[in-house]
């Protein structure tokens, strides 16, 4: 075999050897980073998941350790400042935290399998102020919105109304399914604004802000950091025994519009 050939093929496996611990190497970085990655995470949610349910660590101004105590602390108000009979309407999430905590009825909790009454609970929310207020009063004497986006957790009933909205819509079909949203310069889409859930949100403590709910309802309560808000329904309806089972007479005719359930999911 010529030299020459001989030379280039060493020159070859050489440059192979080389490529060859350059991947190596490459990989083992990128499973250490992935390792380490995994690692943080996994420390982070063993943290989340070790507090309590209702209570949080945050921190101060200077870096120290707080405690977040909005929630109970709401439910301890509805507890300790509203009748023993009082209706707490609230998105289905709390019902329990509601029922349990609080020691209040609620509209709807994580065992409510009838759709349709979801859906007519998330028309109640989404749906403006005068249509919302007409349905509400025959429902509940209090509503309780969760507002922690001005505690710089997002993850609130503003972020949920697409759900709301989406489930509400696939029974009430005068209800939108989409278009409810909050833009990241905190700007509403139209839908969103004209909505009872915005609106009680955003009263008197957003640039935004909208009196028009105060003919309607009446703001009794915020927890200590703006996570829990709470308002009372004006005029409530006629109250009828808890085993009536039924909804009041006076809502019938909306409860009539409703249509078997469409899917909620994949459209």
């Amino acid at each position: 075999m010529p030299l020459e050939i001989v030379k280039h093929i060493k020159a070859l496996a050489k440059q192979n050897t080389v490529m060859h611990q350059m991947v190596a190497g490459i990989s083992l970085t990128f499973v250490t980073i992935m390792a380490y990655s995994f690692f943080q995470h996994s420390s982070l949610m063993s943290e989340y998941l070790s507090e309590p349910q209702l209570m949080m660590r945050g921190r101060d101004r200077n870096g120290g350790t707080i405690m977040i105590d909005d929630f109970r602390e709401a439910y301890w108000w509805v507890r300790d400042n509203t009748p023993k009979d009082s209706r707490i309407m609230s998105w289905w999430d709390y019902g329990y935290q509601l029922n349990g905590i609080a020691e209040r009825i609620s509209i709807a909790d994580g065992n409510t399998w009838n759709h349709e009454h979801i859906a007519l609970l998330g028309k109640c929310l989404i749906s403006n102020e005068t249509a919302s207020w007409e349905i509400t009063r025959h429902l509940a004497d209090y509503v309780l919105i969760w507002t922690t986006r001005y505690a710089g957790m997002m993850g609130d009933d503003l972020a949920k109304s697409p759900h709301m909205a989406n489930i509400g819509g696939s029974v009430y079909h005068d209800v939108p399914r989409e278009g409810y949203w909050v833009d990241r310069e905190d700007n509403p889409s139209p839908l969103m604004r004209q909505s009872l859930l915005y609106k009680l949100h955003t009263y008197k403590i957003h640039k935004n802000h909208n009196p028009v709910i105060e003919k309607y309802f009446e703001h009794v309560h915020d927890s200590p950091n703006r996570m829990v808000r709470v308002f009372k329904v004006k005029n409530i309806g006629k109250r009828y025994p808890a085993d009536y089972g039924k909804y009041s007479p006076e809502i019938l005719h909306i409860i009539a519009q409703k249509h078997d359930f469409d899917q909620i999911h994949g459209k």
